[in-house]
């Protein structure tokens, strides 16, 4: 017969046996942490350096390049690539090689800042960030961003070198213009956030740049040292305004520019990225940034003429860099960080410290488990329906009527008017010209006899259409005098197909209709030719000053 216990007993015993469990804490397994400490304590010195380097890499290039590309990997492992020109297909299969020569999972990164077409041919392409920087809905660039962070995903990519976060407040300036969201430091940050927030969610890191801020410079630190003279108290309210609000958010990682900055660095000619008051004082300690810092590619003439390859390596590391960027000589440059290791110039400590923080950001990047990329369908996955949705309805955003004298817009299709078209500028105006003349009697009118032969007509419609609407100069005398001599003569529309700043020195008194149009794109021209006949909405507003007349935020919205 069993025996039975007191129902005391028995409740007891339950209590008892629930105090003990309640008591036990589950042992939370720092993963990342020992993942981190195994591959660094497995790795030799030289292998632990090999680390801090992202060489360039080309899938367009002749095998001679691939084979130093593996040379790299198998005598140094280094810790990753930045790819550049080339195709998906090659670049895919590219990877899968390198990758299965790694001891360690390299990190891949690209300088994707509208989208992989900005390296990659048989990509989709996004708008630059001048022409989002027009938009009033961010919630459009966020999608964008995390479009780009999955097309980075199924390219094997984990670094994007992007958002630029540049207030681009010279208009002059030739290395930045349109890669920059414009000249106001709150509209800049809130669109280079919403980017950035948008890409990161896809687990593909980003890189703030170019610090401490490349917006105001009217040289190319890709071919010198450019200087930004304005005093430290400047520097901190507006150059650094969008550095401090993405590192409380929680930006993955942040690349230092090449500049010559008195105000930060006394020492003369000193670029900031081989700065220890820059890297070190003012980034890390006074922002308190623990991200990824990455420089500018080293082999740029800001930083080559400063010394010889292998040591501005070796410098910009002590600055504070942890991932060292398009060196020039890799092998020389490891060779030296090696040595001054050995030397004691470097201590263990901070050679741990950057190359556990660069394999912890692997961790989280999901390379402990690395998977080749699967090259099937990859062409047609990196080219879908969303990727062109998104394009065009950033376009239909951005569009911005900034002149809209006598309600010259819209055009009434119906109207008995005669209308000509006027093309200037070197790129394709064949869509323009079409999509206009869907929706009414338009005659193209050529330059020959150009002022007498629209003496027959109402209204005209200038295109003025960029080949390459990167480019920011302003247009020429000759198209400054036909837009000024026609606009004294007839009521007249003007849409520009470019950057805003082309305008920069025209005098626009007597055009009635101005359109900012940003780029040359097919999209761009049927949008543009909706907008002017009321079909859709002007909705944007200007990123950077034209001029007085035009300042930033300038835009007249309009209904269909």
């Amino acid at each position: 017969m069993k025996k039975i216990l007191p129902i005391v007993t028995v409740a007891m015993l339950v209590l008892a046996s629930c105090a003990k469990t309640s008591n036990k804490r589950p042992v939370e397994v720092d993963h990342r942490g020992q993942w981190v400490d195994s591959v660094y304590n497995q790795m030799s010195l030289q292998e632990k350096v090999g680390q801090l380097f992202m060489v360039s890499a080309y899938s367009n290039r002749v095998d001679s390049h691939n084979d130093s590309i593996q040379k790299l990997i198998n005598d140094y492992q280094i810790g990753g690539l930045i790819f550049f020109q080339g195709g998906p297909i090659r670049q895919a299969n590219l990877t899968n090689t390198y990758q299965a020569l790694s001891k360690v999972p390299m990190f891949i990164g690209v300088d994707g800042e509208w989208g992989l077409n900005m390296r990659l041919d048989s990509t989709a392409r996004y708008p630059y960030n001048m022409t989002l920087g027009a938009i009033n809905n961010t919630k459009i660039i966020e999608r964008i961003g995390q479009q780009i962070g999955k097309d980075c995903n199924r390219m094997g990519i984990h670094i994007n070198f992007a958002p630029v976060v540049d207030i681009n407040t010279n208009s002059k300036n030739p290395v930045i213009g349109v890669r920059s969201y414009g000249e106001d430091k709150f509209n800049v940050t809130k669109k280079a956030w919403a980017f950035t927030k948008g890409m990161e969610s896809t687990g593909v890191i980003g890189s703030a740049k170019h610090f401490p801020g490349h917006g105001d410079t009217d040289t190319d630190s890709h071919k010198t040292l450019p200087t930004v003279a304005f005093s430290e108290q400047r520097i901190d309210s507006v150059e650094l305004y969008p550095y401090k609000e993405l590192f409380k958010k929680g930006v993955g990682g942040v690349m230092v520019a090449h500049l010559n900055v008195p105000n930060l660095e006394p020492q003369a000619g000193l670029p900031s990225s081989l700065s220890y008051k820059i890297v070190t004082e003012l980034l890390k300690e006074k922002l308190g940034y623990e991200g990824l810092i990455f420089t500018d590619a080293l082999n740029m003439k800001g930083a080559a003429d400063y010394g010889q390859p292998g040591d501005i390596d070796l410098a910009a590391f002590k600055a504070g860099n942890d991932v060292l960027l398009f060196s020039e000589d890799a092998p020389k440059a490891i060779t030296k960080i090696v040595e001054a290791y050995t030397n004691k110039e470097i201590t263990e400590a901070r050679l741990a410290f950057s190359v556990k923080k660069i394999l912890a950001a692997k961790f989280d990047a999901g390379l402990n488990n690395y998977q080749p990329i699967e090259t099937k369908n990859l062409i047609k996955d990196l080219n879908g329906d969303i990727n062109a949705n998104l394009y065009e309805e950033a376009i239909r955003q951005a569009v911005t009527l900034i002149k809209n004298e006598g309600q010259i817009l819209p055009l009434n299709k119906n109207a008995n008017e005669k209308i000509a078209f006027v093309k200037l500028g070197e790129g394709p105006s064949d869509t323009f010209l079409k999509a206009l003349k869907t929706r009414a009697t338009v005659t193209e009118v050529s330059h020959k006899n150009l002022l007498e032969d629209l003496k027959n007509y109402d209204k005209v419609i200038i295109g003025y259409h960029r080949k390459n609407s990167r480019l920011t100069y302003a247009i020429s005398e000759d198209d400054k005098k036909v837009i000024e001599s026609i606009a004294k003569a007839h009521k007249t529309i003007l849409t520009v197909f470019a950057s805003q700043y082309s305008l920069k020195e025209t005098n626009l008194e007597h055009v009635e209709g101005i359109l900012i149009s940003y780029e040359n794109s097919e999209i761009a021209n049927k949008v543009s030719a909706e907008v002017i006949f009321g079909e859709a909405e002007a909705k944007g507003t200007l990123p950077a000053s034209i001029s007085n007349a035009f300042p930033v935020h300038s835009g007249i919205i309009t209904t269909q």
